[in-house]
């Protein structure tokens, strides 16, 4: 997400690239944020910052890390798309010179470097080598939501390409505020995410343990003496205790988040529309709260479909505290995609390490869950994004129905970067629309609604612009904002109080309630 970083740095552009990745953790199937950035310096030389030690080191001495290239391979990976522009190649030249004034002309001595430097601040055991904390820091710190260094390369690669055409104003930036650019943290996630923490903690305690007590055991390794070392370790379940209790969470990280007061209510059985609103709420978070801009709080048009524009309360958290549309949902399970770089190259997507048959600038990226797959001709592409939103429509080639297709147009003007833009992942919000070229309901993401034209009545289609339509006039409101009387014939102020009122003290009748 391109947008401005404001750096208390002299030498400092505020122009910031950052990336937030998730991965999918193997037992605990929970969600790790980590955020990697790229900082633009102001001799063109772009930093990365990793906020997992707090600390930055030079975009080329990252890559040249990553694979076993020559600089001549980086140098045209890095000015794909952007041959003709002598600026930016003699930016890059520069940027690859001062890893060669650092000795680092081999993978193995720049592994070595980053290593000797960073080894101090990441608290790695003593008989770790330079080049083992060096491939530490590029697996936990460096994308690690992908697995392959040759992967994190070119992602890295389009990163520095993205952020050097929005120093130049050649696209836009992205709003940190939109709903395009946001996911849902789910309180599974949460939790997940805090019990591995804490697991992590009680390692170590009963490492120190073994370090302290394990010699002065009078039984040798015997199993009651392993019980007594690993009952000394810290108590995983407190923690947990008192963040169900009290919504204080007490992490030394953080996880990642800008708040760690309020992440727990109780969920009020005052009526039965009270109990449910609490499940379908989403909050911005505690420290928008105390800002003074009203930015954040905003409606904007992205939100259609997805956040009810009538269900927020008034007073301090309103537009802070927002409910999803009574057909908006979360994607939560996830499907294998590892059929789908073939799938893209038979549609005529060449490979990431090919060469297309246009020039590059003439060219889309093609990226798959944040990993750059390969690169799609623009005349091809809107061929391929019919073929591929027919698949996941009619449930074929094993494309999840929640996938998001995302096709960035080139414009000629400072629009958003363009590409083809594949999403599966989880915490996504998606919801149901009539595709009327197919003449099914189709799931569509908050990205994918901005490049497809959707009508509400018959009377609004137009053949040949209009691709789908709602299916119901009224699927932009919540559940709650559904049960407003005559809703249309009231002011807006009235309808979100009849929303906050709906969830008072007063009694609903409900003849299903013994079926519950």
């Amino acid at each position: 997400m391109l947008n401005f970083i404001y750096q208390k740095e002299l030498f400092f552009l505020p122009l910031g690239f950052a990336l937030k990745v998730e991965i999918s953790l193997h037992v605990l199937h929970s969600l790790l944020c980590l955020h990697n950035s790229l900082t633009k310096y102001m001799v063109e030389t772009p930093l990365v910052l990793y906020h997992f030690i707090n600390t930055d080191h030079f975009l080329c001495c990252v890559l040249q890390a990553l694979v076993d290239f020559t600089d001549f391979q980086i140098y045209q990976e890095l000015i794909k798309g952007r041959e003709d522009n002598s600026f930016y190649k003699s930016c890059v030249s520069e940027m690859l010179r001062i890893v060669t004034e650092e000795s680092c002309t081999t993978r193995s001595k720049v592994l070595n470097y980053l290593g000797e430097r960073f080894r101090v601040k990441m608290n790695l055991p003593e008989w770790y080598t330079n080049e083992q904390c060096a491939n530490f820091l590029l697996d936990e710190c460096i994308c690690v939501h992908l697995k392959s260094d040759v992967e994190k390369f070119y992602l890295l690669c389009l990163m520095t390409r993205k952020l050097f055409t929005f120093a130049k104003q050649e696209c836009m930036e992205e709003n940190p505020d939109s709903i395009m650019c946001q996911e849902v943290l789910t309180p599974g996630q949460l939790y997940l995410m805090f019990l591995k923490e804490r697991l992590a903690a009680w390692l170590v305690s009963v490492k120190l343990s073994f370090d302290k007590k394990g010699s002065r055991l009078s039984g040798g390794w015997s199993p009651e003496n392993m019980m007594k070392i690993f009952n000394m370790g810290t108590d995983v379940t407190k923690p947990f205790e008192y963040l169900l209790a009290t919504g204080n969470l007490t992490s030394k990280t953080g996880l990642g988040m800008l708040q760690n007061t309020g992440l727990c209510v109780v969920a009020d059985k005052l009526n039965f529309i009270r109990y449910l609103s609490h499940f379908r709420c989403v909050h911005r978070g505690a420290a928008f709260a105390k800002m003074r801009t009203t930015s954040v709080r905003k409606l904007l048009p992205e939100s259609w479909g997805f956040l009810c524009p009538v269900h927020t309360p008034d007073g301090e958290p309103c537009g802070l505290m927002n409910h999803m549309t009574a057909s908006c949902e979360i994607v939560a399970p996830t499907l294998p995609t590892t059929s789908l770089p073939a799938l893209l190259c038979s549609l005529g997507v060449t490979p990431v390490d090919g060469s297309p048959g246009q020039a590059y600038s003439d060219c889309y990226p093609v990226v798959l869950d944040g990993a750059v797959v390969g690169w799609l001709e623009a005349e091809l592409a809107p061929v391929v994004v019919d073929s591929l939103r027919r698949f996941k429509v009619l449930r074929e080639k094993k494309i999840p129905p929640w996938t998001e297709i995302v096709l960035v147009p080139k414009t000629g003007k400072a629009s958003l970067y363009p590409g083809l833009f594949l999403f599966t992942t989880p915490c996504r919000m998606v919801r149901p629309v009539h595709n009327l070229a197919l003449g099914k309901e189709e799931l569509i993401g908050t990205f994918e609604q901005l490049y497809i034209n959707v009508g509400i009545l018959e009377d609004e289609i137009e053949p040949g612009v209009t691709t789908h339509q709602e299916l119901f006039p009224h699927t932009m409101l919540s559940v709650v904002a559904n049960f407003i009387p005559y809703s249309d014939h009231n002011q807006s102020p009235r309808n979100m109080y009849q929303c906050q009122m709906g969830k008072s003290e007063t009694a609903i009748n409900g003849p299903t309630h013994l079926h519950r």
